[in-house]
């Protein structure tokens, strides 16, 4: 076969293997078998490594080529990269819709079906990506990022085969188009056909191939990965492309960027379709919100027998004009929202109950379990609050279990199978000593709490508490660093800490010159420390975040010098001097915190600490004071769950920046409920108090 002949034969076998990859892909259809394709494969192959001057970049074979690269690009986005709100219930969606149409003043609620309806789409458990082609070729490939800016992960993206790297022949798009009955499509088509095109998409792997490469971990002695997105995100930032193709991802197109003149988001997936990408068949158009309930309540259901992981759905407002109109709030539209599905169960063996001694000297029962894989995650524990709470579910050493776990929240077991039990199981009874002291218990409400305060339990979790984000934010010197330096003898409380050495630290095992002096730095780093977080960072019983923000404010105006840095032995004599009754009278300082914190400033042994402290450098910062006046001012808001475009701490000082104020507990005095994702009883307690409640999106438009 000369050249001449080998191009044709080329030409002609790109276009076969083509047309076979978008019949099994897209159309979901089987031409010939995998076997006589793969030898259609090797054909092309041997005639592209003889004449390689033939290769071209949309060529079948390049779906993995190159070296392994060194590292990641980045990528900006022309268009931003979205996420979704999500949404828990049928009363969820109601008031997103509501939302809706407050700020495009269409009646979505009571005449949907009469605004273009919506459009439903499995919300599959993936990778969010772009696509960019440019002359039909596929061009750029990248991952979400924080949005505005991903990295470029192109060559690893042409190793999955339902990604095309050459579009259809704009007579067949056309022709497509035709018989998807999208005329005005067709007709915009004909005058100018796009030159570049994006696409956004999902990448995930099949249940069946997640199983397949643990199998193989498993059998060459690797860890399993958890769950199918975490190896699908694995997977696409591999340097090396041949290992990204030996993973078989899948892929979905679901969003079209380019203004091809489509009207709803239901075009959208058939333009994308027209085009010759992959989308998911399941997807539905809803007239009304009746519809949109039925599907998620079908595919709640049915998502068992799928070959991929979803975890909830996601309704978009299927007019394009109204989504537009509807804007973006953080980093979400607010025309789209996802609706999860309920907390996902499994049922296991309860084999023990462990105790835990928390920083407070609480003691916490722990439930150890046999293994097993809620939502993508591998369970052992699941925490039983109190003993009131084993005695409420009935719970047994040895019993069968259910165990939940909805989101990111904790796993908690739900339900105890008395049917299985065998009558071997053995009941619970909380000890009268502690755990780790063998120190008297008193029992304090539902809690059970050690009396030793010299516990080397509560010890180990107040440093814990002290090195924490909210308080001296030591990154660096984390729980399992604290637990050598205490086995060591280095520090006996958070005070010796600023008193280490480098030399303390480098002669212990694994720990070398550099780690040591990173230690050493991160500590010096954390000698000033706003008051708030240190008053938090004292562990003092009963004192949270806020508590410890208004205690600051009082102490600061008792203090008659009104520095930018304020002493240790400042604030130590101003709560000395303090009365319990002047502490009541705190905001959100009750008579039990009140005496929490007289208590804790009248202890010998704590005034001693707060001396080492000074002793040892640390100084304070005073209290930062939020405007005397702005949009909320007189307003007090509560947090609860988990916010999604930003951190709960960054919302609190959003609250403060505009004169409000932000309270721990939820009273009739407090204006706002702000909830998030997996609220806790807050959010029941607000309801029952009839106190409004905001979502994130609701809060966020407030703080603007």
């Amino acid at each position: 076969m000369n050249k001449e002949e080998a191009k044709k034969r080329i030409t002609k076998l790109r276009s076969l293997i083509n047309r076979e990859r978008y019949l099994y892909h897209v159309l979901d259809k089987e031409g010939i078998s995998p076997e006589a394709l793969d030898t259609l494969k090797k054909e092309l192959f041997d005639l592209e490594l003889q004449y390689p001057d033939l290769v071209t970049p949309d060529s079948p074979t390049q779906r993995v080529a190159g070296k392994p690269l060194k590292g990641f690009k980045k990528v900006h986005h022309a268009v931003r990269m979205l996420s979704f709100n999500d949404a828990f219930s049928e009363e969820d969606i109601r008031g997103w819709l509501v939302r809706v149409d407050n700020i495009v003043h269409e009646n979505f609620v009571r005449d949907s079906r009469h605004k273009g309806g919506f459009y439903c789409e499995l919300k599959i458990d993936g990778l969010a990506i772009s696509l960019v082609y440019e002359n039909d070729l596929f061009a750029v490939g990248s991952t979400r990022g924080d949005g505005s800016i991903g990295e470029d992960v192109t060559q690893n993206l042409k190793t999955v085969e339902a990604i095309p790297l050459r579009l259809l022949p704009r007579e067949e798009v056309l022709e497509n188009l035709h018989r998807a009955r999208l005329p005005h499509i067709v007709a915009r088509l004909h005058k100018q056909f796009p030159t570049m095109l994006e696409v956004r998409g999902e990448v995930f792997l099949t249940t069946h191939q997640f199983e397949a490469i643990n199998r193989e971990l498993s059998r060459t002695g690797q860890k399993n990965y958890a769950n199918p997105r975490n190896l699908a995100a694995g997977s696409l930032r591999q340097l090396d492309p041949k290992i990204t193709a030996a993973r078989r991802l899948d892929s979905f197109a679901y969003d079209l960027v380019t203004d091809l003149g489509q009207r709803t988001h239901e075009e959208e997936h058939q333009i994308l379709k027209a085009f010759g990408f992959k989308t998911n068949p399941h997807n539905e158009y809803a007239k009304d919100l009746r519809d949109v309930f039925a599907f998620h309540t079908k595919w709640g259901k049915e998502r068992g027998r799928l070959s991929y992981e979803i975890d909830g759905i996601v309704i978009i407002v299927n007019n394009n004009d109204f989504f537009g109109r509807a804007g973006v709030v953080g980093k979400a539209p607010r025309g789209a929202i996802a609706y999860k599905f309920s907390p996902k169960e499994a049922t296991t063996i309860v084999r023990s109950i462990a105790l835990q001694v928390g920083r407070t000297g609480v003691i916490t029962p722990v439930a150890v379990m046999d293994p097993v894989n809620v939502g993508g995650v591998t369970i052992t524990h699941a925490t039983l609050h109190n003993y009131d709470e084993i005695q409420r579910l009935g719970l047994r050493v040895g019993d069968s279990v259910v165990v939940s776990r909805a989101g990111d929240v904790i796993p908690q077991i739900t339900n105890v199978l008395t049917a299985l039990r065998t009558g071997h199981e053995k009941a619970f009874r909380m000890p009268t000593r502690c755990p780790a002291c063998k120190s008297p218990l008193a029992r304090e409400d539902v809690y059970y709490r050690c009396t030793n305060k010299e516990c080397f339990a509560l010890t180990r979790e107040r440093l814990y508490h002290f090195v924490s984000r909210a308080a001296f934010d030591m990154r660096g010197v984390g729980a399992k660093i604290i637990d050598v330096f205490l086995d060591e003898g280095l520090i006996r409380d958070a005070a010796d800490l600023f008193t280490l050495t480098k030399g303390d630290i480098e002669v212990l095992p694994r720990f070398g010159e550099k780690s040591s002096e990173n230690i050493i730095r991160s500590i010096a780093d954390h000698k000033h420390v706003s008051l708030p977080r240190f008053l938090y960072a004292l562990g003092i019983l009963h004192v949270g975040e806020e508590t410890a923000r208004v205690l600051a404010t009082h102490i600061i105006a008792r203090i008659t010098h009104q520095n930018a840095e304020i002493n240790i032995e400042d604030v130590s004599r101003a709560m000395q001097n303090v009365s319990f009754e002047e502490l009541q009278r705190i905001q959100d300082v009750g008579p039990k915190v009140a005496q929490s914190i007289y208590d804790w400033f009248h202890e010998k042994s704590h005034l001693e600490f707060l001396t080492r402290l000074a002793h040892a450098g640390v100084m304070l910062q005073a209290a930062l004071r939020g405007k005397q006046s702005g949009s909320l001012k007189g307003k007090t808001f509560v947090f609860t769950g988990t916010l999604e475009s930003c951190e709960r701490e960054e919302a609190k000082d959003r609250v403060r920046a505009e004169g409000g104020e932000v309270s721990e507990s939820v009273s009739k005095k407090v204006s706002y409920v702000v909830v998030g994702a997996n609220p806790g009883s807050k959010y029941e307690r607000a309801k029952k108090l009839g106190v409004p409640v905001l979502s994130e999106s609701e809060f966020l438009s407030l703080v603007k």
